[in-house]
């Protein structure tokens, strides 16, 4: 059997996703991260982008992360997100549409946001 970290992905409102892995990649302040079970403990901010996580089944489970904080202590790893919602909920179409109108608003956050979500959508 392979070594595994229970990872737990956690916005603001809700769970978004719990389960064994082998691996995660997340984007922090201090660039992207891969988190391996007997990582060294860490605590870090998270950036927008998109979490990869390797399960332990071998599938790949993909979010789209905006802000919070990750931590990683006794092969346990916590995201904490503002906002995260997982690939396979979010609608590419809509997205994209999103994206369009944060361009001509020129609001840079929600074209950040926009982005972060077609990103993860096409990871999946």
């Amino acid at each position: 059997m392979a070594a595994e970290l229970h990872v737990e992905l956690v916005a603001a409102d809700r769970s978004v996703w719990s389960g064994e892995a082998t691996l995660v990649v997340a984007r922090t302040t201090s660039g992207d991260i891969g988190v391996m079970p007997g990582h060294q403990p860490l605590l870090g901010v998270l950036e927008s982008g998109p979490v990869t996580i390797r399960t332990s089944e071998g599938g790949t489970v993909v979010a789209a992360v905006h802000g919070g904080f990750l931590s990683f202590a006794d092969n346990k790893l916590s995201l904490l997100a503002e906002i995260a919602e997982l690939a396979d909920e979010i609608d590419a179409q809509r997205a994209e549409r999103a994206l369009e109108r944060a361009k001509s608003a020129e609001d840079e956050a929600a074209e950040r946001r926009a982005d972060v979500r077609l990103r993860a959508v096409a990871v999946r």
